[in-house]
């Protein structure tokens, strides 16, 4: 059984066509689920549905307790791709999620777009998930990185080795 724990992003953003804005209603990961004819067993749980870069600290320790107090010894977080990296060394740097296989995914682009990496992401992530050894990671465009060698670029879009 996997644990996937839903922390909002890029990746769950709805678009509201009367001002433009984009916002969080509820995730769509059981969706993609669904649509990608998923049969991995995984328990998804909504912890929260926030934009990364309002992101805190404390926020960051909901979702180390989250990953702390699940049986799962393998987790996937959904998270936004702004400050994936910092969530990924804070979870690395906790000895109590260091022996779990936690991999941390995103989207540049909102799933409702239609044209959204995340779904292509989601399901790399659960392979990586399944197949990756203990530690810490980020699965971005069809690569999974260790935590402490990638980083974003914020030109391209893309994530890269470090």
């Amino acid at each position: 059984m996997i644990k996937l724990l839903v922390t909002g992003g890029t990746f769950d953003k709805e678009y509201d066509e009367i001002n433009g804005k984009l916002y969080f209603k509820d995730t769509h990961v059981n969706e993609m689920l669904r649509l990608g004819r998923c049969t991995a067993q995984l328990a998804v749980r909504t912890i929260m549905m926030i934009d990364s870069l309002e992101m805190t600290d404390d926020d960051r320790q909901i979702i180390i307790n989250s990953c702390q107090n699940c049986d799962e010894q393998r987790i996937i977080i959904t998270h936004g791709t702004d400050t994936i990296c910092q969530t990924a060394q804070t979870l690395a740097q906790n000895a109590t999620t260091t022996h779990k296989t936690i991999v941390l995914t995103g989207a540049i682009i909102p799933y409702k777009f239609g044209s959204s990496d995340g779904f292509f992401n989601l399901g790399a992530a659960i392979a990586f998930a399944q197949s990756l050894p203990e530690g810490v990671y980020i699965a971005m465009n069809g690569k999974a990185f260790e935590w402490d060698k990638v980083q974003k670029n914020k030109k391209t879009g893309f994530f890269e080795d470090l």
